[in-house]
């Protein structure tokens, strides 16, 4: 799974949304896209899932690659902790996803085959998404 080697601060405030990505709106490096259709955070778990799911589909043909990395620190208390006495500890990492942001690109394989690869990692995601190409 991804996760940043080093973090400037260990432990982030959750944020506000902006209500429409500025970046990575357009494909860079391959003819076909994945592409969000709302806002969300999208853990390590769920862009590694989707990656495999679309790997395995194309059986490891093509080239992918991954326009998100969660690099953003999640933390979760244990269970049964009172309230107060602090913030819990890092528990996992999330990308935070804008409408419009390409989460995956693939190149080098045929558009039906890019379209059901995109269709089954777009399963494994928490928020609609929509199939683009060049």
């Amino acid at each position: 799974m991804l996760t940043p080697r080093k973090v400037k601060h260990r432990k982030h405030q959750k944020g506000k949304f902006r209500p429409q990505a500025k970046r990575g709106t357009y494909l860079s490096y391959g003819s076909y896209g994945l592409k969000a259709e709302a806002n969300a955070w999208i853990s390590a778990r769920q862009i590694e899932a989707a990656r495999r799911a679309m790997t395995r589909f194309v059986k490891r043909g093509g080239k992918i690659w991954i326009r998100i990395f969660p690099d953003k620190p999640i933390t979760q208390k244990g269970a049964e902790v009172g309230m107060g006495k602090g913030k819990g500890s890092v528990d996992h990492f999330v990308s935070v996803v804008e409408a419009g942001r390409i989460i995956f690109e693939i190149d080098g394989i045929p558009e039906e085959t890019a379209k059901e690869a995109m269709r089954l990692a777009g399963r494994k995601l928490p928020i609609k998404t929509k199939f683009v190409m060049k």
